[in-house]
C-alpha cells in the first residue's frame, strides 16, 4: 500500500469514526480541523436524510431524529457513489432504535420506498386488453402456471398501524399526529401511478398473495392458498378480483406461464 493511499484510508476512517487514529504524522491543528469537517460532513448527510425522512422526524422529534440519524451514519456510513442512497437502512435503524414506537419503523419504511419508487426505472404496464389477449387461449395448466413480474417501485409489507391517516396527519406540521393500531392485520401496497409513487392498505390475505407473486411464486399457488381461507368458489372469485384491481392499477409489467413468456413490453 503506498502511503498516499494509506493517508487516505486513515483520512476516511478519521472522518467516520471520531475515536479512530489521526493519520500519521497529523499535529493538533490538523485534529482540530478534522473535528470540524467532521461536523460538518454528518451534518450535509442528517439534512439527507431529514429531507428523504420528513415525515419521520416529524413523528419523532428532532432531536430524537438527529440521535438516530447520527447512529445510524456510524453504523450505517454511506458506501454508495450517490448521496440518495445513504438512507437505504434508514428504515432498520429507525425499527431498532424505536422498537417500541413501531409506527416509527413502519413510516420510516414507507418514506424510503416511496423515495425508491419515484427513482424507480420506467415500465409499461400491461393493460387489461393486452392480459386478455395474451390469455385467451390458456388451458388450466397455464392459468395454473402462471407468474407475474410486477413494475419497477412496486413495494409491500405487513403492518399494524394506519398508515393512510398517519401519513396524511404528518404531511402538515401544525397537526396533531394519530397512531392509530389497525384493528385487524394489514398489508401496505406501494406502486406508482405514472411518475408518481402512492399507496394504500390491502387485506392480509391480498397481501400475503401479492408477496407470493413478488418472490415468483404462481397464480395456481395464490388460488391454493385462498382456498384455505374460502370456499372454492369464493375464493377463485376473489384470485380474479384481485388479479382485476392489480391491472386496473398499472402494476403488472409482464406475465409468463409454461407455453408463453412474452408480453407486450417483449414484442
Amino acid at each position: 500500500m503506498t502511503q498516499l493511499l494509506r493517508t487516505q484510508n486513515d483520512f476516511l476512517a478519521c472522518l467516520l469514526d471520531e475515536d479512530a487514529p489521526l493519520p500519521f504524522g497529523w499535529d493538533a491543528r490538523q485534529a482540530s480541523g478534522m473535528a470540524v469537517y467532521r461536523n460538518a460532513y454528518r451534518t450535509r448527510l442528517i439534512d439527507v436524510l431529514r429531507d428523504t425522512f420528513e415525515r419521520t422526524a416529524r413523528l419523532v422529534g428532532d432531536d430524537a431524529f438527529v440521535q438516530a440519524a447520527t447512529h445510524h451514519l456510524i453504523t450505517y456510513p454511506p458506501t454508495n457513489w450517490t448521496i440518495d442512497l445513504a438512507g437505504e437502512e434508514f428504515p432498520h435503524t429507525c425499527a431498532q432504535l424505536f422498537a417500541n414506537d413501531p409506527d416509527v419503523g413502519e413510516v420510516a419504511w414507507l418514506e424510503w420506498q416511496m423515495h425508491c419508487a419515484f427513482t424507480a426505472a420506467d415500465g409499461e404496464p400491461l393493460t387489461l386488453a393486452d392480459f386478455a389477449a395474451e390469455t385467451a387461449d390458456f388451458d388450466a395448466e397455464q392459468w395454473d402456471e402462471l407468474r407475474f413480474e410486477l413494475m419497477p417501485g412496486t413495494a409491500l409489507r405487513p403492518i399494524t398501524y394506519d398508515l393512510v391517516t398517519l401519513w396524511e396527519a404528518l404531511a402538515d406540521p401544525l397537526l396533531a399526529s394519530p397512531v392509530e393500531k389497525l384493528l385487524e392485520p394489514k398489508w401496505v401496497l406501494l406502486w406508482r401511478e405514472g411518475e408518481q409513487p402512492t399507496f394504500g392498505l390491502v387485506s392480509e390475505t391480498e397481501g400475503l398473495a401479492l408477496a407470493g407473486l413478488q418472490q415468483g411464486g404462481t397464480f395456481g399457488k395464490v388460488c391454493a392458498a385462498l382456498m384455505n381461507h374460502f370456499k372454492t368458489d369464493d375464493a377463485a372469485a376473489k384470485a380474479g378480483a384481485m388479479l382485476l384491481n392489480w391491472l386496473e392499477l398499472g402494476m403488472v409489467r409482464r406475465i409468463h406461464s409454461s407455453r408463453q413468456s412474452t408480453s407486450k413490453d417483449q414484442l
